[in-house]
């Protein structure tokens, strides 16, 4: 019996509407499944339970019902995985032709950023699931460790991505160290495009919890500021984004004037991690790197040979 045929048997016979279960992600360990208007994610083994729960009771509080997707269901356990269970929604399509939510996105993050982290210090407010304790510290410099750690050896690419690396300060690789000082708020922790979801009578939302907590705010913006940086993300998108961040009142950033100050470690910090997802990737799939990884790596040269030339 595999993992897929043991949440069927457990949850999806539940929860489901007897369709065919359809697996839509297995990437790093993780299982996630839809059936019908059901999504279920079998989290990777390992995870810490406790966090998870608060994660879950965050999402799950009303104060945030118009911005992350609420859990269907109570935690479950299913072999060595925790099991959490969500509606199913509309994805955006980036190849789509419809106009991507570049805007939606940067104003949910605007407004996840406006939540004090205090809110949840004494426990959720009446979500289904309680806060005992305080709330996660969000992903950030330990999610570009992990996957530096995760390249082969012995590939160029890989060696120019951990020169990269290197090059970071020692807090932003996870290592002990002193950060800039900066607002302290309920992050998301893995902002992407993939990290929206519409559902039936309502706008987007923010889904995936795995990353959820406190911490600075501006590594919410990394990602989209990496690709810019690195000539992926054409710069209408990135005008967009930030433009309609900043409007929102999101407090990672200045209101106006040159962001980049606040951005660059941040963003130095996810061209080294997705370069490094890339090298994996390719490695796994026995392919070269395309065009958009390629220009990553290269991303990653700029950062290690300005580090060299200060």
């Amino acid at each position: 019996m595999t993992l897929l045929d043991d949440l069927a048997r457990a949850v999806l016979a539940d929860l489901g509407d007897g369709e065919e279960p359809v697996v839509l992600s297995t990437r790093r360990g993780v299982l996630v499944v839809r059936t019908g208007a059901v999504v279920v994610k079998a989290h990777r083994a390992g995870t810490d339970e406790t966090a998870l729960r608060r994660r879950l009771a965050i999402a799950a509080d009303p104060l945030l019902s118009e911005i992350l997707l609420p859990p269907m269901e109570p935690l479950r356990r299913v072999r060595d995985r925790w099991v959490t269970v969500w509606p199913a929604g509309r994805p955006v399509d980036p190849a789509g032709s419809g106009e991507v939510p570049w805007a939606d996105g940067a104003r949910l993050l605007a407004r996840l950023h406006a939540v004090p982290a205090e809110a949840f210090t004494n426990g959720a407010a009446d979500g289904p699931v309680a806060l005992a304790g305080p709330p996660p510290l969000a992903g950030g410099p330990a999610r570009v460790a992990r996957s530096v750690a995760r390249m082969p050896s012995g590939d160029p690419a890989a060696d120019q991505v951990r020169s990269a690396y290197a090059a970071l300060p020692a807090w932003a690789r996870g290592e002990p160290g002193i950060a800039p000082a900066g607002p302290r708020a309920l992050t998301h922790g893995d902002w992407h495009l993939g990290q929206l979801i519409a559902t039936p009578g309502s706008g987007w939302r923010l889904i995936d919890i795995d990353d959820l907590g406190v911490g600075d705010p501006v590594w919410d913006l990394a990602r989209p500021a990496a690709l810019y940086a690195a000539g992926v993300l054409p710069p209408p998108d990135w005008e967009t984004f930030l433009g309609a961040y900043r409007a929102g009142g999101g407090c990672a950033l200045p209101a106006d004037g040159d962001p980049w100050w606040r951005l660059n470690v941040s963003a130095q910090s996810l061209a080294v991690q997705m370069a490094a997802t890339c090298v994996v990737m390719a490695a796994d799939d026995g392919r070269p790197l395309d065009e958009n990884e390629t220009a990553l790596v290269r991303a990653c040269e700029r950062i290690a040979a300005m580090s060299k030339a200060l």
